[in-house]
């Protein structure tokens, strides 16, 4: 066998290989995803509660973290909307 045939069969070999182990993977990561949530529910939610000294100030109501970020994205729209589009170059 020439030198030229062997590459060329290894080659072949490695290409096949290398095909099935991307299948496994692919199946591998499929079954997972799909066995996730079904472990997860089967899981017992048996969690026991800690003794708290005080209780927390931030207890309730977390709409004005919501709040604060939406007004973020409005701030940082506007900032984004009023640029001057002055894209002409800088050099003459």
């Amino acid at each position: 066998m020439s030198p030229g045939l062997i590459r060329q069969k290894l080659f072949q070999w490695t290409e096949k290989m290398m095909n099935l182990l991307k299948k496994a993977a692919i199946s591998l990561a499929a079954t997972s995803m799909i066995a996730a949530p079904v472990a997860a529910s089967a899981a017992p939610a048996a969690r026991a509660a800690s003794a708290v000294d005080g209780q927390s100030e931030l207890e309730g109501s977390t709409s004005w973290i919501i709040a604060l970020l939406a007004l973020a994205a409005i701030v940082g729209g506007i900032i984004l909307a009023s640029d001057n589009n002055d894209d002409s170059p800088t050099s003459p």
